[in-house]
């Protein structure tokens, strides 16, 4: 429970009681590194070293939901759970419409309730983490593919009238006696000019990544002179990958593609089965509800088969898979898992 130990909690509460409470139920499933405020204002003052704030409604000096709303104005606020002695429909609905992630009543199951719903945040957090990691590496692979099509471009719009004037420079050095010394230097220099637009148009046509380099203060420049790192090969083979809802799905790539494969979607459930009898398929990862009918058993399958469990576990038990994953997806289980 490493990942759930590195989470910081802070216990926001002028109830001993309730500390004590919550402190003992939040540590006996492994989440340790807690603190504790009794005041609205010492909140404010200590959320910036928090991941999660365990918000009471009523605390002597502010609400709590005046505490959530100043948090919510941050640029990366804290997650919140918002905790009240007296808990309603009303109350739920204010707090999440305020920005809080979760709420807790205090009543006779808060004990039980309260490790679920950290946990819940934990992984959303995570998750939320990882879909921005996707995102990044989106981008960069966009980004490559408009380096491609530029130098391209570049080889088609500018290689072909540069060699019709280098041919046309050799030409006139070639005329031993029309040109004075003066002119044959100036030639000279264009040939060199000509030259280094050439091998400007090399490095460009060789380009495969999209590095940069300072050209002016706040103006970047693409780097021709760095190298084109070594493409990563997969190695651990192809992980197939069928899961409807998109930004789970780009996550799962992100991590399976760190994790050393090679990944490929698959539309839908009819697409599954035939798509898993590729000889390199080592993985498959399949939400529980788009399993499809005809799956192969245990002994039948050459892969691992992770389940994303998004339905009620009956057909995610009957596949016997390697991993059942749960909702939200925690990234950090699912790479202890790969590895």
């Amino acid at each position: 429970m490493a990942e759930r130990s590195a989470l910081r909690i802070l216990v926001v509460d002028d109830d001993p009681a309730m500390v004590r409470l919550a402190a003992a139920a939040l540590t006996a499933h492994g989440f340790t590194d807690l603190e504790h405020v009794a005041t609205g204002r010492d909140a404010l003052l200590a959320a910036a070293r928090a991941d999660v704030l365990l918000l009471d409604q009523n605390l002597p000096d502010l609400a709590g939901r005046e505490v959530l709303l100043a948090l919510r104005a941050w640029p990366e606020p804290p997650s919140v759970v918002m905790v009240t002695a007296h808990g309603s429909e009303t109350f739920a609905a204010d707090a999440l419409r305020a920005g809080a992630e979760d709420y807790l009543v205090k009543d006779a199951s808060l004990a039980a309730m309260l490790p679920e719903v950290v946990e819940r945040v934990r992984r959303m957090r995570s998750l939320r983490e990882a879909l921005a990691t996707a995102e990044r590496e989106l981008l960069h692979v966009e980004r490559r593919a408009a380096v491609g099509e530029m130098t391209v471009t570049l080889h088609h719009e500018i290689n072909n009238p540069l060699m019709a004037a280098t041919a046309e420079l050799e030409l006139l050095l070639g005329g031993q006696d029309a040109l004075s010394g003066a002119q044959r230097q100036s030639l000279e220099t264009v040939r060199g000019m000509l030259e280094r637009i050439r091998e400007i148009v090399k490095r460009a046509g060789a380009l495969r990544r999209a590095a940069t380099a300072e050209y002016a203060p706040g103006v970047q420049m693409i780097d021709l002179q760095a190298g084109s790192p070594r493409p990563e090969v997969p190695s651990k083979g192809r992980a197939l990958v069928l899961v409807p809802e998109e930004g789970t799905a780009r996550v799962l790539e992100s991590l399976l593609r760190r994790a050393g494969y090679a990944v490929q979607r698959v539309a839908g459930p009819a697409g599954l089965v035939p798509a898993s009898q590729g000889f390199d398929v080592s993985l498959v990862v399949a939400a529980e509800r788009s399993l499809p009918a005809n799956l192969p058993g245990p002994a039948q399958r050459p892969y691992r088969l992770f389940i994303l469990q998004d339905g009620d576990g009956t057909a995610a038990r009957a596949a016997e898979p390697s991993e059942t994953l749960g909702l939200p997806l925690d990234p950090e289980g699912l790479a202890a898992a790969l590895a």
